[in-house]
């Protein structure tokens, strides 16, 4: 494996620390980190590999001599920064929704479409979290079938808003306990002891996007450009992973054993069958990991080309970081 300089923008939040974390537990040849992020953020450190990495202030000269770019900001702030990247020749792999839908930009998760990533013009996209981790479920399925249409439901925790969806979660909740009233800042209602089915832009169709990230992303990492999708994206209070029921209809008709030895067998996914006694995943079981736990796998009562099934991914991990950075180990290997 090369070894390769890089630079990793939005190094200080909370997606950016976790892709510090998984770089080094992957062990990649990092030859020099370059952690970047806002002025008011400069002259703080980060920690890599026992050392405290000073934080440069993010400018268009700053990505000079880079071999590749993580990308942990938002979507204004990657295509306003993209000229830049290109213009160091640096391979710019982004974890916002900046440039996801662009024909000529791979959107890729390693598992699934790894093939992808080297088809890049100097861009690679990191999708949405919740459809990598309903990808990475359903994905041995289509393996044994083409799936037609999928009928989703995303159990997101608070830690997909950022640090203001985990405070505003904490605060609620020690409010609620002394009978205080709630302030909501971040979510449109409390989300102390309450569900919230609504993330996102509301869209003319009456789905939000994040909604239909679902089906337009998942469409291209399953090379399925006709693939149809349901999906309701809700917020819960839990801190952390997300949760998705979904089922899927493939063209083929599927037995349940088939359908979970496919699961058990596709690479960065589990098949739960005795966690604790439960053959389910929960957040709490899958917080801190890569891997992508399934259960619950059973037939589709309403048609016999349906499977239905649970799965729990950790959004910050699988969902964001991680990803990214297995995009990253692929290409330099």
């Amino acid at each position: 494996m090369q070894r390769f300089d890089l630079a990793v923008l939005g190094a200080t939040g909370a997606v950016g620390r976790e892709m510090l974390r998984v770089l080094e537990e992957y062990d990649l040849p990092v030859r020099r980190l370059l952690p970047l992020a806002s002025a008011r953020s400069a002259g703080s450190t980060v920690p890599f590999r026992g050392e405290n990495i000073p934080v440069q202030a993010v400018t268009e000269k700053a990505f000079s001599g880079m071999d590749f770019v993580l990308g942990a900001v938002s979507s204004g702030l990657s295509r306003e920064l993209l000229p830049a990247i290109r213009a160091s020749n640096a391979v710019y792999i982004d974890n916002s929704s900046a440039f996801r839908m662009e024909d000529d930009v791979p959107l890729v998760v390693p598992e699934i479409n790894g093939d992808d990533a080297f088809s890049h013009h100097g861009v690679i996209a990191n999708p949405n979290c919740s459809t990598i981790i309903t990808m990475v479920a359903v994905a041995g399925l289509c393996a044994l079938s083409p799936i037609v249409s999928m009928n989703a439901c995303t159990y997101q925790a608070v830690s997909g808003a950022g640090q203001g969806g985990l405070t505003e979660l904490k605060e609620q909740t020690l409010a609620l306990a002394k009978g205080e009233a709630l302030s909501s800042k971040v979510f449109p209602a409390p989300i102390a002891c309450n569900v919230i089915p609504h993330i996102g832009e509301r869209l003319e169709n009456g789905y939000t996007a994040e909604e239909m990230k679902m089906q337009n992303e998942g469409r291209r990492i399953l090379h399925l450009p006709r693939l149809n999708v349901t999906c309701t994206c809700v917020r819960v209070p839990v801190m952390r992973s997300h949760s998705i029921a979904v089922t899927v209809r493939t063209e083929d008709v599927l037995s349940v054993r088939a359908a979970e030895a496919a699961i058990r067998s596709f690479p960065g996914c589990a098949l739960a069958q005795d966690i604790d006694g439960r053959d389910y995943p929960t957040p709490l079981d899958v917080s801190g990991g890569d891997t992508v736990w399934v259960g619950r796998v059973r037939k589709d009562l309403t048609d016999p080309h349906g499977i239905s099934l649970w799965c729990c991914g950790d959004q910050l991990r699988k969902g964001a970081a991680a990803n990214a950075v297995q995009i990253l180990r692929l290409l330099t290997k």
